[in-house]
């Protein structure tokens, strides 16, 4: 994760030369486990997003068009360059070759950023609730990262649902890398709370994040008050996660949101669980 600034109006980092159409330079890879990976990218001039928003990447298909499929931005908007985070699907048409990538290879990036995770699209509130299952963390890996998110909000709570312990551990290191951080870690270590649970092995703590919102569990063990109106949640994963955290949000007089018109709480809609999402 890089550790240089880049102010909202400054000029991004100029791209090199590529014999990709749209195509930026892969700058590190790191593979989190058997199915997990993350990389870096340079970054288009051109690209200006928001923290949370989405583009289309994608590599050459063999029938000579590009293979897009649309992949959270995991660094946040002023990062001189991009990050991802991404399953490996063994028969997936993108990452099954995705996955293979080096330093120096060539990823196409659009862009046109887009996605509802973003503050614009919810009203203000106390805390915000970032709720993710697996791959879902990526674009709450951008707004962690925000100096705006602290500035909106009295404490930031970022939970991560996966199956095994292992699953977890880009969500641990991306907790630490922003408390070390120096644009946002003093902020960071004050109002940020990570909540990691697994669903299919032991951990420190277990069960569905729905499941231990509803009895309470997640804020006892967070010792802080649970969800209330004025409150502000955004929410990336399965759909079942999507609709059982809405029913959560609605349950407290909480109303969904978009770009257009900023709600309580929203969901980002084109991810709908990683193997499909991200094949």
């Amino acid at each position: 994760m890089a550790d240089t600034t880049l102010s909202p109006d400054a000029p991004a980092t100029e791209l090199p030369a590529t014999d990709l159409p749209g195509g930026q330079t892969v700058t590190a890879v790191k593979h989190w486990s058997d199915q997990l990976f993350s990389f870096r990218l340079t970054r288009p001039a051109s690209l200006r997003f928001r923290s949370g928003e989405f583009v289309m990447i994608g590599l050459m298909g063999e029938n000579g068009r590009p293979l897009l499929r649309a992949y959270s931005i995991a660094s946040p908007f002023w990062d001189e360059e991009l990050e991802f985070y991404s399953i490996k699907v063994p028969d997936g048409p993108l990452t099954s070759r995705l996955q293979n990538i080096k330093i120096g290879d060539q990823v196409i990036v659009k862009t046109k950023p887009t996605g509802t995770l973003i503050l614009d699209a919810l009203l203000p509130g106390k805390r915000l609730f970032l709720i993710s299952t697996g791959t879902g963390i990526a674009p709450f890996a951008a707004l962690i990262r925000d100096p705006g998110v602290y500035e909106a909000y009295d404490q930031v709570i970022l939970t991560h649902t996966c199956r095994k312990k292992e699953e977890l551990a880009y969500g641990f290191d991306l907790v630490e890398q922003t408390k070390a951080d120096p644009l946002v870690g003093e902020e960071a270590t004050e109002k940020l709370l990570h909540y990691a649970t697994t669903t299919r092995e032991p951990s420190q703590y277990e069960g569905r994040i729905t499941d231990l919102m509803r009895s309470g569990k997640v804020y006892e063990d967070l010792g802080t008050p649970p969800l209330t109106g004025d409150d502000r949640v955004m929410i990336c994963g399965s759909m079942a996660l999507n609709l059982d955290v809405k029913d959560i949000c609605a349950a407290v007089g909480l109303d969904e949101g978009s770009v257009a018109r900023p709600g309580q709480f929203v969901v980002e809609k084109s991810f709908v669980g990683d193997d499909t999402r991200l094949s």
